[in-house]
C-alpha cells in the first residue's frame, strides 16, 4: 500500500527576500522555486502523495503554478493558517482524513534542492517511536550570549548541528504531538521542536549543505550556483 506522503509548505513571505510577494513564487533559470521543490518529490521513488499547504488567497495561483495534471503525486492542495505550525497541523489532518499515509514528510518549499538520496536515507531510518531530520554540522562556533550580547557560554561544536527539512515522522505519532501542542498553547521552533517535547526521539540524518532554505536575496545568488552542481536546470 502506498504509505508516504510528503507536506510542502508553500505559504512563506517575501519579508527577508525584499520581493514583494511570496519567495516561492521567484523564479530560477526560468522555474519557480516551488516548481523546483514540487518536482523533487513528484519524481522521488520513496514519496508516494504530496500536500500542498499554501496562503487561502494564493491556492488559486499554485494551483495553477502546480497542477496536477503534470504532478500526479499530489492529492489535495489545501489553505495554512497564521504560522507554520498551524500550516503544518492543516496538512497533517489532510493525511489524517485520507488514513492511508502512515509516514510523512514535512519540508519547506523554500528548499528546492532536496534530493532523492537524502528522502530515502530519512525513511530508511525512521522507527515507530522516533523521527529523523535533515541536518548538517555547525561549521562555526557558537556563542549562547543573553539579551545585552554578553556570551554565556561557549557549546561544544562537534555536538552541534544546523537542522534543515525534510523532516520525517510517522503520521499518527507527529500528528499528536501537533495536537497536543495546540491544546497546550505550545510553539516550538520546528516539527521536531514538538516531537522532543511530547515524547518521541529525533535522529539526525546527514545531509548537505546545498539543501539551503532560500530566505534573503543573497541566496537566490548561491542557488544559481548550487542549481548548476546538483545538474536541476
Amino acid at each position: 500500500m502506498n504509505n508516504t506522503a510528503a507536506i510542502i509548505l508553500a505559504a512563506g513571505s517575501g519579508t527577508r527576500m525584499k520581493a514583494g510577494q511570496n519567495k516561492l513564487f521567484l523564479e530560477l533559470n526560468g522555474k519557480a522555486v516551488l516548481e523546483y521543490t514540487v518536482a523533487a518529490f513528484q519524481r522521488s521513488r520513496a514519496v508516494d502523495a504530496i500536500v500542498i499547504v499554501a496562503k487561502a488567497e494564493e491556492l488559486e495561483r499554485v494551483q495553477a503554478m502546480i497542477p496536477q495534471q503534470l504532478y500526479d503525486k499530489i492529492i489535495a492542495y489545501t489553505a495554512g493558517g497564521k504560522e507554520r505550525q498551524d500550516s503544518v497541523l492543516c496538512g497533517l489532518r489532510v493525511l489524517q482524513a485520507q488514513g492511508q499515509y502512515d509516514k510523512v514528510m514535512i519540508h519547506d518549499g523554500a528548499r528546492p534542492f532536496v534530493t532523492d538520496a537524502l528522502l530515502e536515507d530519512l525513511l530508511a531510518q525512521l522507527m515507530p517511536g522516533m523521527g529523523t531530520i535533515a541536518g548538517v554540522p555547525a561549521k562555526d562556533t557558537m556563542k549562547r550570549v543573553n539579551a545585552e550580547g554578553i556570551v554565556l557560554e561557549t557549546p561544544v561544536r562537534s555536538e552541534l548541528w544546523n537542522i534543515q527539512t525534510p523532516q520525517c515522522f510517522y503520521t499518527n505519532e507527529i500528528l499528536s504531538c501537533y495536537e497536543r501542542a495546540l491544546e497546550e498553547g505550545y510553539s516550538g521552533t520546528d516539527d521536531a521542536s514538538l516531537a522532543e517535547k511530547y515524547g518521541l526521539s529525533v535522529r539526525v540524518v546527514p545531509a548537505y549543505y546545498e539543501n539551503i532554505k532560500l530566505t534573503t536575496p543573497e541566496d537566490l545568488d548561491v542557488a544559481e550556483v548550487f542549481l548548476k552542481r546538483l545538474h536541476m536546470e
